[in-house]
């Protein structure tokens, strides 16, 4: 049987994911079982409940996950005594083969020079005394991202990025910011946008400027990183 196959294989790609990126690790997790032939085309994904169980989510982040998937054209929801989740005998082309191809070096320097500077920015910002002007930059890109739709939403997520390098009073690293904002957009932009990953992405930008504006650099570090290692999940889940 499939189920068998997928535990004999390798239990670490069914491994508990982490709590803080729950739907993003979810998708990547599935996603790595597809393409490393784990589960097969054509073949049924383990149980709702036993993936829901082995990966520690709730079944709510798991169907989100597998819808997301049934989306961008990699499985499929079969109903009656047989049904399941399985994999599609055509799977979608790699992204990157769409485009161009994505060295792997750069693809990590992107994501690795990125954790560093936007992690040291919302760090900075939040040690800042800020003024009123800057305090209200946030809460106005906070609320235009919070509000944007699909068509938009790459470019006000960037803006409220950059917002938080700007209100760090360093020219120096919203340049910089923006320079590897640029490289990442190229990434993003390779991939389908998720809707449970952009609530979940408006979820933790409060949870980032909320931390900001209470002054709390070790908060707006931790919130920064959680909300990157997320988006890193993804990219890797569908351009690795």
């Amino acid at each position: 049987m499939v189920e068998t196959s997928v535990a004999s294989a390798n239990e670490a790609l069914f491994r508990p994911v982490r709590a803080g990126n729950a739907f993003e690790e979810t998708v990547e997790r599935l996603l790595q079982a597809i393409r490393l032939g784990v589960v097969g085309a054509g073949e049924r994904l383990p149980s709702e409940r036993e993936l829901a169980e082995r990966l520690g989510v709730s079944r709510v982040t798991l169907r989100e996950a597998i819808r997301a998937l049934a989306d961008a054209g990699y499985v499929e929801s079969r109903r009656g005594r047989y049904g399941g989740t399985f994999v599609n005998e055509n799977l979608p082309e790699p992204a990157q083969s769409k485009t161009r191809e994505i060295d792997a070096a750069a693809f990590e320097d992107a994501l690795c020079l990125r954790h560093v500077l936007e992690t040291g920015a919302a760090e900075a910002a939040a040690a800042r005394t800020l003024s009123p002007a800057d305090r209200q930059h946030l809460k106005t890109t906070l609320a235009e991202a919070a509000a944007a739709d699909l068509v938009d939403y790459r470019r006000k997520d960037s803006r409220l990025h950059l917002a938080i390098a700007e209100v760090t009073a360093s020219s120096s690293l919203t340049t910089a910011m923006a320079d590897a904002r640029t490289r990442v957009n190229q990434l993003l932009d390779c991939i389908p946008l998720l809707e449970p990953n952009l609530e979940h992405s408006n979820a933790q930008h409060e949870a980032i400027v909320d931390a900001i504006l209470a002054g709390d650099p070790v908060a707006a570090r931790h919130a920064m990183a959680e909300h990157i290692e997320g988006t890193a999940s993804l990219l890797r889940a569908f351009l690795s």
